[in-house]
């Protein structure tokens, strides 16, 4: 019993940093906003696709990122530019385009960009990269697992958010929230080039 409690409050000190690395908050609204015209059955849909496009690429990284950017050359601010750069072309396509998105591009929202690389993108990779050099391969996996499964919690809720608002308003939101996504993704872009 103390060994597992022992464990537990070991690893505040990796879940609060991935925490905030994923900012699920942040997430949240910007989900809504790629969503919003989906039926339920593919909201739910995309909330699966999503969580385990970040788990599969997380643990990836987890395991092989040091050796890829090794041998790739790649830092965290050439992460942080192409992730923005991404970012930006995503919300230019949705602010011009809209609802005229192909029948089968807005199923794949999940991967790009929700999965990659708004719920793993560069500061997770890298803030999982950080702890496990300090506090070993167990709590960084465990909290990383956590903070996916309250993410998976958030993004299943968004629908309760739809409804409340309804559906001029998610609209409204769905189209500020393309601007804010295009500010975020001009923010790697310059937090990755102050990084270099």
């Amino acid at each position: 019993m103390k060994y597992i409690l022992g464990f537990i409050l070991g690893l505040i000190p990796t879940l609060i940093p991935i925490f905030v690395a994923i900012d699920v908050i942040g997430v949240l609204p910007i989900f809504v906003s790629l969503t919003f015209d989906q039926s339920e059955t593919e909201r739910k849909s995309v909330v699966r696709q999503s969580v385990l496009t970040a788990l599969a690429a997380g643990l990836g990284f987890l395991f092989l990122g040091k050796f890829l950017l090794a041998v790739l050359g790649v830092t965290e601010g050439d992460f942080k530019v192409a992730g923005g750069v991404l970012l930006i072309v995503l919300s230019i396509n949705d602010l011009i385009f809209g609802t005229k998105r192909r029948a089968g591009e807005k199923n794949k929202v999940g991967v790009v960009p929700i999965g990659m690389p708004l719920i793993v993108g560069p500061a997770v990779l890298t803030t999982m990269i950080l702890l496990l050099n300090t506090y070993g391969i167990l709590p960084t996996v465990v909290s990383f697992l956590a903070n996916l499964a309250l993410v998976y919690f958030v993004l299943r809720s968004a629908g309760s958010i739809i409804r409340l608002i309804g559906e001029g308003g998610t609209r409204a939101v769905a189209k500020f929230m393309s601007i804010l996504l295009a500010a975020i993704g001009v923010m790697m872009i310059r937090r990755g080039i102050e990084g270099m």
